[in-house]
């Protein structure tokens, strides 16, 4: 067997993606490593196929700041059609019920959205990536297999209605923007909201707009942002790592005996501010994220130098 064959030598960074419709997230981290030659790279959030929009991925060590990415809040534009449930709960899956809108009118609909915002019990579409008796519930699904997914807490903080319209008589699309905490399922929004109108709803686009503090402003498709990234400076779509972590996490400016020390693993003393920061040497290079525990401030993660 040949051996593998070394990773390109590209700075540890973010791309700032906008993932198309059609494609996994999976299918844009594979688009990444093969423009780039590099091995190391994930995303911070997955979207489904059908959505579009911000995908943060990260290339090397910064794959070390997605967890800390993934848990953070998230904006998506979204059109929701009421009058038809489908099995996905959008406009991927095959529709299970049409209930005319006709009746349905504008502050009907307000007002049901509004019923879903602030803290919330939220049961996931069955056809989603949650894990059933260690088995993605879609793949149970597909096997024909019935079961219940258990509620999950989830906060919206808003939902803005920015249209109402009728594309039949019988159907309702309304344009919506919804901002949220992570892991809550935009598309279990639209079939709730249909289930308390009586007419049932699906989402038929939905596009993430920012994740925690990085907006599709910014981004680009994969294939240029690697590029970008592989070119001889950072570009459009690339954050390089100690810009991705101070634009996550307060800073923490080090000494440089502070800076030695914390890249060895070592405690220094504690600032007294509670949370993660970024550690940073004078140089500006990010040295860890790191977190006071009484006196002492310690390593959450290291980032190694280049």
């Amino acid at each position: 067997m040949s051996p593998k064959r070394p990773d390109a030598d590209v700075p540890p960074s973010l791309l700032l993606v906008d993932k198309p419709a059609g494609m996994t997230s999976h299918d844009v981290v594979a688009v990444a490593r093969r423009v780039l030659s590099v091995r190391k790279v994930g995303h911070a959030g997955t979207l489904d196929p059908m959505a579009t929009g911000l995908l943060v991925l990260g290339v090397g060590a910064a794959t070390r700041l997605l967890g800390h990415l993934s848990g953070s809040d998230k904006t998506y534009d979204a059109t929701v059609r009421l009058g038809q449930s489908t099995v996905t709960d959008d406009a991927e899956g095959e529709v299970t019920a049409t209930t005319s809108a006709a009746g349905v009118g504008e502050d009907d609909v307000r007002a049901a959205l509004a019923a879903q915002v602030g803290a919330l019990q939220q049961v996931p579409s069955s056809v989603s990536a949650v894990k059933v008796g260690g088995r993605r519930s879609y793949d149970r699904v597909r096997a024909g297999e019935e079961f219940e997914l258990a509620a999950r807490s989830v906060t919206v903080h808003r939902i803005d209605v920015h249209r109402v319209g009728r594309p039949t008589p019988e159907l309702l699309d309304v344009d919506v923007t919804v901002a949220c905490s992570t892991g809550t399922y935009i598309r279990a929004i639209a079939r709730d909201v249909g289930a308390a109108l009586g007419v049932g709803g699906h989402l038929t686009a939905l596009r993430r707009t920012s994740s925690g503090p990085f907006s599709i402003d910014r981004a680009r498709p994969v294939e240029d942002a690697a590029a970008a990234l592989a070119g001889p400076g950072p570009g459009p779509g690339v954050l390089a790592l100690a810009d991705a972590a101070r634009a996550v996490f307060p800073a923490r400016e080090l000494s440089a005996e502070e800076a030695v020390a914390v890249g060895h693993g070592q405690r220094v003393p504690a600032t007294g501010a509670a949370g993660l920061h970024a550690a940073l040497a004078p140089d500006g290079r990010l040295v860890a994220l790191v977190e006071d525990a009484g006196q002492v401030a310690r390593v959450a993660v290291g980032f190694p130098p280049r």
